[in-house]
Order: C-alpha cells, then sequence, then structure tokens
C-alpha cells in the first residue's frame, strides 16, 4: 500500500510475499502470533497498527515478504480478523484475494479455558471447537468462547 506523505502512511510495496488487510485495529500482532511469527524472523515484515480507514474507521495491516499463506493460516487469521482480506502478491502486483471465511470446526487451534477439559489433559487428542454464531463451543465439555479468542489461541 503506497501512502502520500499527506496521507500519514507509507508503507512500502513488497515484490512478492502476502498483504493482510482488513484486519481488526489492535490485532496485527496477533495475526503474526497465529502465524508463528514470534521473536525473530527471517520474513522481512511490515506491520501498520491503527491505521484510518474508510471502511473500518481503524485497522490494522500486515505485510510479509517471500510468503505464501497456506489455507490452514487463512482459517485462523479468520478467527481473530473476520473482516480480513489476504493478497497475495507477485512481482509487485496483487495477483490473487482470498477472503477469510470462518470454518465450521477448528482442531488443534484454539486451547479451551476449561482446566478440567480432556483436551488439556495429558491425552493425545488435539482441542476441536465448533464454530457457532455466538463463538467456539468446545466438542468436549462444551465450554462456549464469546470473545478474547486471541488469547486463547495455541
Amino acid at each position: 500500500m503506497k501512502g502520500k506523505p499527506e496521507d500519514g502512511l507509507l508503507i512500502s510495496p513488497i515484490r512478492n510475499g502476502t498483504v493482510i488487510d482488513h484486519i481488526d485495529a489492535g490485532e496485527g500482532l496477533s495475526v503474526l502470533r497465529i502465524l508463528g511469527i514470534i521473536g525473530r524472523t527471517t520474513e522481512a515484515l511490515s506491520v501498520a497498527t491503527n491505521v484510518e480507514s474508510r471502511q473500518m474507521g481503524r485497522k490494522d495491516i500486515v505485510k510479509i515478504e517471500n510468503r505464501e499463506l497456506l489455507k490452514e493460516e487463512v482459517d485462523r487469521i479468520s478467527l481473530i480478523a473476520p473482516k480480513a482480506s489476504i493478497n497475495i502478491i507477485r512481482n509487485f502486483h496483487v495477483e490473487r484475494k482470498i477472503g477469510v471465511e470462518i470454518p465450521s470446526e477448528v482442531i488443534g487451534v484454539i486451547r479451551c479455558p476449561n482446566p478440567g477439559c480432556i483436551s488439556n489433559a495429558n491425552e493425545p487428542i488435539d482441542s476441536s471447537f465448533a464454530c457457532q454464531p455466538r463463538g467456539y463451543r468446545c466438542r468436549y465439555c462444551e465450554t462456549l468462547i464469546t470473545r478474547d479468542i486471541a488469547s486463547y489461541i495455541i
């Protein structure tokens, strides 16, 4: 995304990679965490937080050079940024735009907040949540997560 000096937003374009746009303001760092980008990384990143948006009022933007997201990664992003759009960039041009869709089920991505849930025991099972309009329901203990999903992402 190029900006004019008077826009107050100057983010250099990337040659190849992924731009994640329309992230709810304040969730850009959570998107990085979901993608496993924490601490040191070899990827060149640009993160713009709390920038003006005509559609959303305020939003975050994440650019990752030389990396195209897998479907599983896009599904993870949808959990905390359901309005996000994923732009695959090749040779400085948008090659493909992908809208995120919340999957009907999420396995091994969310940690159940119920300490007594079998998914939190030392059992060889992955967490499993059904995605519902009101939140995410654990398939094992029926615990419903209705907000702050980012804090439960594994």
